[in-house]
């Protein structure tokens, strides 16, 4: 008589709404717990179903998940940590997890930032705080409020080991949420974070009234900005053409939805980045990026123009105004291997 096999627990850290989307989607393939600071959302995720703070009251979250406010709860009990929280927040979380997670279990990061001070990825830090737990990520055009709704949509899971990352994948299948796999762990993270920047460019855009051409050709740019860097790092260009890159860079750069890109359209009426941040509900992570591209494009010898105003209206006082004059004073030359935009 064969044993049955036992379903791993996959522990979700973090209460935003993407994290929160995932656990959903975890819950209906197996146990599934999320760890919330929260009691409140705690409260509202076991008794209603629901977790209004982040995605509304109109979302119904799978009746099997359960959140918990207890961390040694959650960590005692993970097969499968899934890692929700914010850049800024990502060592934290992870060294108290280390205190008690057993050893070799797999940590998927949702995370699409940098950290600030380091420049590390999250498969980095998941690397030099957790040594031994094979790390990846899980990143595509996703707004959670339309994964939640139950819209088509797909994402992809980059890990080193492709059998680990395929047996993975399925806890996070459904039949309108198309989950590929990948090998690409550095193109994934970088393409990530790099879009957030350029949806802040876009965002810039629409509140200057520019055209569809025109959002066309920055976002175009983009992902050859984007893809350049990229591979100066380590990753494949082809991921920059895929879901991680060109996909989310174009739902991050053109939904309503998308908190980059609000963070653009807020700076092109006048706000500071200190205003927009203070009232905004969740991390956009774009902000905390826009410096750190400019640090790996001058350590890598790069042009990234897209980026460079970003940069200069985030961090150097610039408006937007000057931002895309700075664009178009560009001189272009060859479409593939040329660095202007």
């Amino acid at each position: 008589m064969t044993s049955q096999r036992r379903e791993p627990n996959v522990v979700v850290l973090g209460g935003g709404s993407w994290g929160t989307t995932v656990a959903s989607i975890c819950s209906r393939r197996g146990p599934t717990l999320q760890w919330v600071r929260s009691e409140e959302t705690a409260k509202d995720i076991n008794e209603n179903h629901r977790n209004s703070r982040y995605l509304g009251d109109e979302v119904e979250l799978s009746e099997t998940l359960r959140a918990t406010t207890d961390f040694s709860e959650a960590a005692e009990c993970a097969d499968v940590v899934v890692m929700g929280v914010p850049s800024h927040g990502f060592r934290g979380v992870l060294a108290e997890l280390s205190k008690e997670l057993r050893p070799w279990v797999p940590v998927v990061s949702l995370v699409k930032g940098l950290e600030q001070g380091t420049n590390m990825r999250m498969s980095q830090i998941i690397d030099e705080v957790l040594p031994g737990h094979p790390a990846g990520i899980l990143a595509g055009p996703n707004i959670a409020r339309e994964v939640a709704d139950g819209y088509a949509a797909a994402a992809v899971l980059a890990m080193p080991d492709q059998h680990l990352a395929a047996n993975l994948a399925k806890m996070f299948r459904t039949k309108r949420f198309r989950v590929y796999t990948t090998d690409d762990v550095v193109g994934v993270e970088i393409a990530g974070a790099l879009k957030n920047v350029y949806a802040i460019a876009v965002g810039m855009g629409y509140s200057l009234g520019i055209g569809e051409n025109t959002r066309a050709l920055v976002m175009a740019r983009a992902v050859r900005e984007m893809s350049r860097l990229g591979e100066a790092i380590g990753g494949h260009r082809d991921t920059f053409a895929g879901l991680a890159g060109m996909g989310d860079l174009i739902v991050t750069c053109t939904s309503q939805r998308s908190r980059n890109r609000h963070v653009g359209e807020q700076l092109g009426s006048g706000k500071s980045i200190e205003e927009i941040i203070a009232s905004m509900n969740q991390v956009a992570e774009g902000v905390k990026a826009a410096s750190v591209i400019m640090e790996f494009a001058e350590k890598y010898g790069l042009n990234m123009p897209i980026a460079r105003e970003v940069d200069a209206v985030v961090n150097h006082g610039a408006n937007v105004e000057q931002a895309y004059r700075g664009l178009m004073a560009e001189k272009p030359g060859h479409e593939v291997n040329d660095s202007h935009f």
